[in-house]
């Protein structure tokens, strides 16, 4: 993705004081958008921090973003980045915020130079799942008759589905969760399954609708997921120490190495999340990170794929991997998938926690 577009003034709220170096009373302030998933997301963060911290008073904040207002645009069309992130954004350089809470999968790969990731939690069940019509008899997506419309937002998923599947068909959904799932379950729709992330889905205590679980080892057809699906990302400002210290038991050790890995393939290969970039990692065992990766063209006739493991135990380390799986890819022809696909537009396709 393409650097973070700069953060322009905002005359309605006051310009952030270069002193604040993080909380200036005992109430930290949580950042989230406003839907059930997001809520329930922001939640949990509350409740490690507050278990973490009792003296502390935790208090969430929601708001509408970019991509919440317009429920209607095919998100593909949309020419802004960070849909999910840029008002939230404002609160926190303002100082009216002092984290937000985001799906890891959501954050661009290049913040704002005064903000950075300061916790990245365990990581939920990171893998796409099929969702059913329920008056459909199908129990994968290998099933489905030739021309059956299958709804996602992402050319991710569509680009490795048509891979596999290619005479399936595809059409945007967009809308919350529970809406996304209102339009697959009308009698007269045309969806015949939708694609989502399982993690979202268990997180609002739907994980019964659940019909299959796509990753690298489905049989007949299976998908990788987004950069940092499953995880949560917790975004500060980068100079404030006093809202660092507060997260650091929220860190999972883990989950971190393995999303920054994973985020820095991303960056390397400049792919938005409008490109049909996927990944899978895995611990072998401790240290031995194990990262499957797939570059696809749009229809899904071509994809570069790559298998690596690698020693992470550092950061630093992390960095390096997803650099070094980025230029694997770029060697056996990446650069000339990505170069096919339109980059002229600043796109955001994977909506929150799809």
């Amino acid at each position: 993705m393409a650097t973070h577009e700069q953060l322009p003034s905002t005359s309605s709220r006051p310009p952030l004081d270069p002193t604040i170096t993080g909380p200036t009373t005992n109430t930290v302030n949580i950042g989230t958008r406003r839907s059930k998933l997001a809520l329930i997301q922001a939640q949990i963060v509350h409740d490690a921090l507050k278990a973490a911290h009792p003296e502390t008073e935790f208090k969430i904040h929601a708001m509408a973003t970019m991509g919440d207002k317009n429920q209607v645009t095919p998100l593909h069309s949309f020419g802004a980045k960070s849909l999910w992130t840029f008002e939230l954004e404002h609160g926190l350089l303002d100082g009216s915020l002092d984290l937000i809470v985001h799906s890891l999968k959501d954050m661009p790969t290049q913040l704002p130079p005064q903000c950075k990731i300061g916790a990245i939690t365990s990581r939920e069940n990171a893998r796409d799942v099929v969702v059913m019509k329920p008056s459909l008899p199908y129990k994968s997506i290998a099933e489905l008759p030739a021309g059956s419309v299958v709804g996602t937002s992402s050319v991710r998923r569509s680009a490795q589905i048509a891979r596999k599947f290619p005479s399936l068909k595809f059409k945007d959904v967009r809308g919350n969760l529970g809406t996304r799932l209102e339009k697959l379950d009308a009698e007269d729709g045309e969806y015949a399954c939708l694609i989502l992330a399982a993690a979202g889905l268990e997180r609002v205590g739907l994980a019964d609708r659940i019909t299959q679980h796509l990753d690298s080892k489905t049989p007949g057809g299976g998908i990788l997921h987004a950069v940092g699906q499953g995880a949560l990302g917790i975004e500060i400002r980068s100079d404030d120490t006093k809202t660092q210290s507060l997260l650091t038991k929220l860190i999972d050790n883990d989950a971190l190495l393995a999303c920054l890995a994973e985020r820095s393939l991303l960056r390397t290969l400049e792919g938005g999340c409008s490109v049909p970039i996927g990944v899978e990692t895995e611990w072998i065992e401790k240290g031995k990170l194990l990262m499957r990766s797939i570059v696809v063209s749009l229809d899904g006739t071509e994809a570069v794929e790559a298998e690596t493991l690698a020693e992470v135990l550092s950061e630093k380390e992390a960095e390096e991997f997803g650099l070094a799986v980025a230029q694997d890819l770029i060697a056996k022809g990446a650069s000339n998938i990505l170069q096919a696909i339109n980059l002229t537009k600043d796109v955001v396709v994977d909506g929150p926690a799809a």
